[in-house]
């Protein structure tokens, strides 16, 4: 999660929150097929059978609709916010505030995809879970090999390479000296990427185990959603809890830090870059909510 506040998002409605986080290139265009790839994305995971599947593309569907009509319109505000802050000269603090605005929306989210997830939660049979244990286990071991195994050369370069690709996209190219100065913050960070996995585990083994419950008790929709629920404050402050909560915060320190020195570097035509990107997404957040 070190570079989360450049990259965070939440697994429903990806796309959405994606676009708002990590700045997509083509949010109009990957919006408007946000239901059909997170359906994809689903299935992917479960192996939807027969109902299943019209029933969580009904969901998807009626998700996506609320949030194009009640969402979007505040995560232009919110992208406007962050242009005039750039246009002065932001703070760690805003940026850490930043993070915590994104954090209240993808938790806001969540609370409101709870009936839907009740209802798939509901549905999965266990050869399902077991699929999606194995997807977990297959992105784990992708996870090790791109960012666990290998020197830590290696290790910063991976990390280096994946901060960069959201920098440029909100700055657009970086001179070779400027390269060198981010690479140079990048790696004074710990390589904390064990850790990370940890926590994608625990997660993991966390939704498998509530599922497993709600299938195993065949909980009705008054108890799966109350299991949901739970779940959900569980994993969304779990940053809070005592054994992590230092953690978190040097993540988030040393993270906010490493996008001042980008800020810091960035040239006039780099800034000027970053507020056209942010003047293009403002403009398209506010066309998809009017349903365009």
């Amino acid at each position: 999660m070190q570079d989360t506040l450049i990259r965070r998002t939440f697994a429903l409605l990806a796309i959405a929150l994606m676009a708002l986080a990590a700045g997509c290139s083509t949010i109009r265009f990957s919006y408007n097929q946000g239901d059909t790839l997170l359906y994809w994305w689903l299935d992917s995971y479960v192996d939807f059978e027969g109902q299943q599947a019209d029933v969580a593309k009904r969901d998807i569907n009626t998700l996506f609709q609320w949030h194009r009509q009640t969402q979007l319109h505040d995560y232009a505000a919110l992208l406007g916010t962050w242009q005039r802050q750039l246009a002065g000269n932001p703070t760690q603090a805003d940026l850490v505030n930043a993070y915590r605005e994104v954090r209240v929306r993808s938790e806001r989210l969540g609370a409101r995809a709870v009936p839907e997830l009740s209802t798939l939660a509901m549905s999965i049979t266990p050869e399902q879970i077991g699929n999606i244990e194995r997807k977990f286990n297959a992105k784990n071991e992708e996870y090790r090999r791109k960012f666990i195994s290998g020197s830590n050369d290696k290790r910063n370069r991976a990390r280096f390479k994946k901060s960069m690709e959201q920098f440029e996209l909100w700055f657009g190219n970086f001179s070779s000296e400027q390269e060198a100065t981010l690479r140079r913050a990048s790696d004074a960070r710990p390589l904390d990427n064990n850790v990370w996995l940890e926590e994608r585990i625990y997660r993991q083994r966390r939704i498998l185990a509530m599922l497993r419950e709600v299938q195993q008790k065949k909980m009705n929709r008054e108890q799966a959603t109350a299991r949901v629920q739970a779940l959900q404050k569980e994993l969304f402050t779990r940053m809070e809890s005592p054994e992590r909560k230092a953690f978190y915060d040097a993540s988030i320190d040393q993270t906010t830090k490493y996008i001042m020195t980008a800020i810091r570097i960035a040239t006039p035509q780099q800034k000027t870059h970053a507020q056209q990107r942010m003047q293009g997404w403002i403009n398209d957040f506010q066309t998809l909510a009017a349903g365009k």
